[in-house]
């Protein structure tokens, strides 16, 4: 503390007397005095122990508000400070004395002179971004300062001459109360004319001298009255005329072009959608990389792009010639910069690059592209393989342009210049002749040893000259060689070959490509699983005769092997000959005499081509091979009774019954006699069948459908009541003794039968079904509901449920029951045909095509599905739609839905063919509401 100058005059003194007391002081307080209080204190000087004297506090609610006050704190995060945290301060609610003063003093007199120091600069940079700001966007002053110059010039006469500024007010402003006129129709004028409807003006009366040249006389007027409605479409003509005069001009090309019009509103729209101030801190950020790093082409390329997005090309092309002009060595920078520039500019540009960096084959072929003349191109491409005589790309390129006499001397000198690249020797290899191409391709094998494409290129060339027995020779010396070579036989590369040689045309290449690699690297024991991999794989990249030769070497090596004789006759019957099938079956049979498929397919084969005689002896060797057996005489009866011989059937089928009485056997037996309406014989075959095979259902069911058709409906009864003793499990059974029941008119033992059905065999989604539609074909709608509700919560993955319940929907709900049905049964075709014909009732043509192409995709056995489809294409379908339904049909042979087999299992058609089968289900299908 400074001492007053006053205490060094008068020593008896005081020095701490006349200064004002310390803040905070409070005198007595070190002896322990408290003080006294008074109105006027706003405190007494007591110690913090004491009991507080609220005498003198401020009024209650004031002192709540201002302890509210300093303790609210505001924690939002906008006011967050990562040094000093919440609320700014941490010292803010301490008292402010003399040392912070003096502190905020000397921190203001730095900020001060460090201000002062950066003064100067930051004025300056002010300066330049205004000027800069003004040259990019002038004040309208300065943009019209020209013209305000140029009015010193003008005389008196012209500025008297200047028109004076008209109102710009609307019309209703300038005639607040303007007078509105309505014209009156041609109608009102004609009708008082004279008292009488006319359309015409008589030119004599008075009313005609109010048209100004009518009867003036030295003028064409026409004679006669004058037509009203010709003036109203005379001045529609006069008006057309007008129009096309503004719109045209005297050389017939429009003047107001509106297309040309919207372009060039649209060229004044911004291209870019982003935020400017974006564009500002990223043209900021790279201007500060330019500057720090000029040798940094990246930065310049950055720069121009983004000048060329927000609009400012020219700035973009200054601003990559500048980088050109800095960084001349950099390719990059002269490719953009010849992107950007026009074609002429570009030309001139490239042309610069060339000589700054001649060994650069972008460029090269950048300034090959920018030249439109072929003439030109070449002499391009000539001037660069001066310069890089070992580029492939430019050689390459230089040769598409040549006809093929010069490419052929070009590619000459290609492969001197570049042995290495094996396209050029192949290139040039197709170029020459026979002999020529053997040489070159000899020559390519001694530059480039480890390249499998000269060898397969060299077996084509063999094979297209005939030469096949070469070709073998050729693969297998390749194996050879690259081996020798150190390369690795990769099957998978081979067989890639392989596919493109077929698709070549070279099949002799790719059938010894296949033999050559199709053992190397695999285990004895893997042998069978890898190629019939392998063979499908082929198959699928529809390369059948690697297909082919995959099966051809597995059968080799594995002979006796069925099912590799089974894959390979599936692949000739869907891709191959009927010629080829049968040679492979002969072979096959040759082989496996003990199966019966395959002679029962060499069989058929014969059949369908019409060779009765030669199917018939193909199953009497394989009766020899297999004697007593069933499929083999089953097939036999078949092919006599599709070929009308009844007799033959009947004969086969005596000795089959005494030689191997099964119950196919019996079964065919006896539907041959009922097909043949012998309906008595049919019976008492059944019944020695029954004896013998009583458990075997379709007796039963079959025997009591042949009494239902001679009219015995009780005993038909009977004979299901009886069958169902033996065969309790067998549904179709119990459906069709409620049938009877219900063809009787007990509906109630019908029902009963039902429900004694489902008791034996729970969670069968056939018999709930049953259940449900006898319901509803007796009219008992809500029963038929509730049965159905019941049917979903026992089977809810039942998809003929599913389907049946969206159509017993009311039309609005259909849509809602087919999601769900959908959820459940996602891939269930009876849900998926369902649907289509929700699509069908709703006429979404191309959906519903497309879900019936999933449906028959999913199930190709479904019948009901091919007949809904081939019904829709007959509706809304062409006739190669219709057709093509058909084709696919046929293939697939279908044998099961519900209308299908109703139509295919009646006897009157047991001779029809799956073509026959589509056209009358289809027929007697009902189209979807």
């Amino acid at each position: 503390m400074s001492v007053p100058p006053q205490a060094f005059v008068n020593k008896n003194k005081k020095h701490f007397l006349g200064i004002p007391a310390p803040l905070g002081y409070v005198a007595g307080v070190g002896r322990g005095a408290t003080g006294f209080t008074t109105r006027s204190d706003i405190g007494p000087a007591r110690d913090a122990n004491d009991v507080s004297d609220d005498r003198h506090a401020p009024p209650a609610a004031k002192r709540k508000k201002t302890e509210e006050e300093d303790d609210d704190e505001d924690l939002n995060d906008s006011n967050y400070d990562e040094f000093s945290g919440y609320s700014g301060s941490l010292f803010s609610k301490d008292p402010y004395d003399k040392d912070d003063a003096e502190a905020d003093a000397i921190y203001e007199s730095i900020d001060k002179r460090m201000d002062e120091k950066r003064k100067e600069y930051r004025e300056k940079r002010l300066k330049e971004d205004l000027e800069r700001y003004r040259q990019e966007r002038p004040k309208i002053q300065q943009q019209f300062s020209d013209l305000k110059r140029e009015l010193k010039q003008v005389s008196e006469e012209e500025w008297s001459a200047i028109p004076e500024v008209g109102d710009a007010r609307n019309r209703k402003q300038r005639n607040p109360r303007a007078e509105k006129f309505t014209p009156l129709p041609d109608s009102v004028l004609s009708r008082n004319l004279g008292g009488e409807s006319s359309t015409s003006i008589d030119p004599g009366s008075g009313l005609a001298s109010m048209m100004p040249g009518v009867m003036t006389p030295g003028m064409l007027t026409p004679s006669g009255d004058l037509d009203l409605r010709k003036i109203g479409q005379a001045r529609n003509t006069l008006m057309t005329v007008k129009l096309s005069q503004v719109s045209d001009s005297v050389t017939g090309q429009t003047v107001v072009d509106p297309k040309g019009y919207l372009t060039d509103l649209q060229s004044m729209i911004p291209t870019y959608g982003g935020d400017i101030n974006d564009i500002k801190k990223a043209r900021l950020l790279l201007k500060s990389v330019r500057e720090t790093n000029p040798n940094h082409p990246p930065a310049w390329i950055a720069s121009a792009r983004l000048e060329e997005v927000t609009g400012k090309v020219q700035s973009a092309r200054n601003l990559i010639m500048k980088g050109c002009e800095v960084n001349p060595s950099s390719e990059e920078l002269w490719l953009e910069a010849a992107r950007l520039q026009p074609r002429d500019t570009a030309r001139a540009v490239i042309a610069h690059a060339a000589r700054n960096l001649p060994h650069s084959v972008r460029i090269w072929v950048k300034a090959a592209d920018l030249e439109q003349e072929t003439k030109a191109k070449r002499r391009v491409y000539r001037k660069a393989l001066e310069h890089i005589p070992n580029s492939v790309r430019l050689w390459k390129a230089a040769v598409e342009l040549e006809n093929p006499e010069d490419a052929r001397i070009l590619l000459s000198r290609a492969v001197e210049c570049c042995p290495t690249s094996v396209e050029l020797w192949l290139a040039l290899a197709r170029l020459e002749t026979y002999e020529n191409a053997r040489k070159v391709l000899n020559k390519a094998r001694e530059n480039v040893p480890t390249d499998r494409q000269i060898w397969v290129t060299a077996a084509k060339l063999e094979e297209a000259h005939g030469n096949t027995h070469m070709v073998e020779k050729i693969i297998d010396r390749a194996i050879t060689s690259l081996s020798a070579n150190g390369v690795e036989i990769n099957r998978e590369h081979w067989f890639k070959e392989a596919m493109e040689a077929e698709k070549s045309g070279a099949v002799h290449t790719c059938q010894a490509i296949i033999r050559a690699v199709i053992g190397h690297g695999i285990e004895p024991e893997d042998q069978k699983h890898t190629w019939m991999e392998d063979a499908e794989a082929c198959a699928n990249e529809g390369a059948y005769e690697c297909a082919r030769a995959v099966y051809g070497y597995a059968l080799s090596v594995f002979p006796s092997k069925k099912s590799i004789w089974l894959r390979a006759a599936y692949l000739e019957k869907q891709h191959g000959t009927r010629a080829s099938l049968e040679a492979l079956l002969q072979r096959a049979v040759a082989h496996c005499p003990k199966s019966e498929v395959l002679w029962l397919m060499g069989a058929k084969s014969k059949w369908l081509a019409g060779d009765v005689p030669a199917a018939r002896g193909i199953l009497s060797l394989a009766f020899q091979a297999n004697p007593n057996s069933e499929e083999i005489w089953l097939a036999a009866v078949k092919l006599e009774s599709e070929n009308k011989e009844y007799d033959r059937a009947r004969r086969l089928l005596s000795k089959a019954r005494a030689s191997a009485p099964t119950p196919r056997v019996m079964i065919k037996s006896a539907k041959l006699e009922w097909a043949l309406n012998n309906l008595d014989v049919a019976l008492n075959l059944l019944e020695e069948a029954i004896k013998v095979f009583g458990d075997y259902a379709k007796l039963h069911m079959m025997k009591g459908q042949i009494e239902e058709q001679m009219g015995k409906d009780e005993d038909a009864h009977n004979t299901y009541f009886q069958g169902l003793k033996k065969c309790a499990t067998c549904v179709p059974m119990w459906i069709l003794l409620s049938r009877l029941e219900e063809k009787l008119k007990h509906v109630t033992k019908a029902r009963s039968v039902l429900e004694k059905a489902r008791l034996r065999n729970p969670k069968n989604p056939e018999l709930w079904l049953e259940s449900v539609r006898l319901e509803r074909r007796n009219g008992s709608t809500e029963i038929a509901n509730a049965v159905m509700a019941k049917a979903l919560q026992e089977c809810p993955n039942a998809g003929r449920l599913w389907a049946e319940a969206i159509f017993m929907e009311s039309r609005p709900q259909r849509k809602t029951k087919s999601v769900d049905a959908l959820k459940k049964c996602e891939h269930d075709a009876h849900v998926l045909l369902a649907v289509s014909q929700l699509f069908w009732t709703e006429s979404k043509i191309n959906k519903c095509r497309e879900w019936f192409n999933r449906t028959v995709k999913i199930d190709p056995d479904l019948g009901d599905a091919w007949a809904y489809f081939y019904k829709f294409e007959l509706l809304h379908g062409t006739e190669q739609q219709q057709e093509d339904v058909k084709t696919r049909c046929k293939t697939a042979e279908p044998h099961h839905g519900e209308y299908w087999c109703k139509v295919s299992k009646e006897i009157a058609n047991w001779c029809f063919s799956t073509e026959q089968i589509l056209l009358l289900v289809a027929k007697q299908l009902p189209v979807p509401t």
